[in-house]
């Protein structure tokens, strides 16, 4: 029966991308911490493919204090140093620097009495944008709404943060709903099974 299951089609044959795809993938989060992490592990994925960061994410959250942005922002070089000997991450002097610019970005905005939830939301109004893209051809890489965020973030302070990486972002916390129209998770996640 597994067999018959329909899925978008980057998540092959892999159990965990499959899981990853069926569990998170779209999914409209709405937890804080949950989309600040997405935000920094979009970033790290820059130049690799996403299987990568996926398998290193439970290194990365006992690595980064689960995400947590007030620790992660106290980040010394002794402490950077010793996450760039480890080898359950990606260990990019520029990606790891970036979460701590990033955790205190984040900080910055909670300081002025925002919440990452609320902002990141604002760009879709609130609600999920339902796309019906029938083939991975029609699936842009990015948005004029990922263009503005991504140049808003980089104003902020925010760093891995470009217009793809922000689109990408987009999907993988449900702002938008891009699982093709012949997912099963299309339909699920509030698409219409019209294109």
């Amino acid at each position: 029966m597994e067999a018959e299951i329909k899925r978008c089609w980057w998540c092959g044959d892999d159990r965990l991308y499959q899981q990853y795809h069926d569990l998170e993938w779209g999914k409209p989060q709405h937890d804080e911490r949950l989309l600040f992490e997405f935000l920094c592990l979009e970033g790290a994925q820059a130049g690799l493919s996403w299987i990568t960061i996926l398998r290193k994410r439970e290194n990365y959250r006992r690595l980064f204090d689960n995400f947590d942005a007030e620790k992660i922002a106290q980040y010394d070089v002794a402490k950077i140093a010793d996450l760039l000997n480890d080898s359950g991450i990606v260990r990019n002097k520029l990606k790891v620097n970036g979460f701590v610019k990033n955790a205190r970005a984040y900080l910055n905005m909670c300081d002025s009495g925002e919440s990452l939830h609320d902002y990141l939301w604002n760009y879709v109004d609130g609600e999920p944008k339902q796309n019906n893209w029938s083939s991975v051809e029609q699936i842009p890489a990015n948005t004029d709404i990922s263009e503005a965020m991504s140049k808003d973030l980089r104003k902020r302070g925010f760093t891995f943060v470009g217009s793809t990486i922000c689109y990408a972002f987009m999907q993988a916390a449900g702002l938008v709903n891009d699982h093709v129209v012949g997912c099963y998770r299309h339909h699920q996640l509030g698409g219409s099974s019209q294109v």
